[in-house]
């Protein structure tokens, strides 16, 4: 294989760190490959570090909520991270919130308060170790993924992967429904 092509696929790993980058979830209902844009989000409740329970329902008509599956293995998802809490502090006055979704397993999970310490989220981080609300929302385990999600409860786009650049589309997105509503 030639070098070009080389770095090319390493280029494309390095975005997602799953086997599959697909970002469209169609349909509506309690799976994501069945749920897409304009379906109405279906509720969970998770823990986050503290042991509190958060429900996507205490958001939903009051917010644009930005779900964000990552996990510690994940270094897309180290950049993405920094950027959405640094969109979350300046835009969370405006109503929005970012509820990241830790995709961690018995392996890994200890590290993720650590980790969140590291990137001083202060986003509500969750902890979702028994797979329930990536069932839901992302079955293929992509990481990063994102769902944003209007006040009204509707998706309003589904992104997975990360690349250098993409944090303007991010911004964008978010803006847009912030001013919309």
């Amino acid at each position: 294989m030639k070098l070009g092509a080389r770095l090319l696929l390493l280029s494309l790993g390095a975005a997602s760190c799953s086997a599959s980058s697909s970002a469209t979830v169609r349909g509506a209902g309690a799976v994501a490959s069945e749920a897409g844009t304009g379906t109405i989000a279906t509720d969970f409740t998770l823990r986050d570090l503290d042991g509190r329970l958060v429900r996507l329902s205490d958001y939903l008509g009051k917010q644009v909520v930005l779900i964000n599956f990552w996990a510690t293995w994940c270094v897309p998802c180290q950049a993405e991270l920094q950027h959405l809490e640094s969109l979350y502090e300046a835009q969370h006055d405006k109503g929005f919130v970012v509820l990241g979704i830790s995709m961690d397993g018995p392996e890994t999970v200890a590290q993720v308060a650590t980790y969140a310490r590291r990137y001083d989220l202060k986003f509500p981080v969750l902890l979702d170790q028994e797979t329930q609300v990536v069932a839901i929302y992302n079955p293929k385990r992509t990481a990063p993924l994102s769902v944003l999600i209007d006040r009204k409860g509707h998706i309003s786009r589904v992104r997975s992967g990360y690349s250098a650049g993409d944090e303007k589309l991010i911004t964008s997105d978010v803006i847009g429904l912030l001013s919309h509503e």
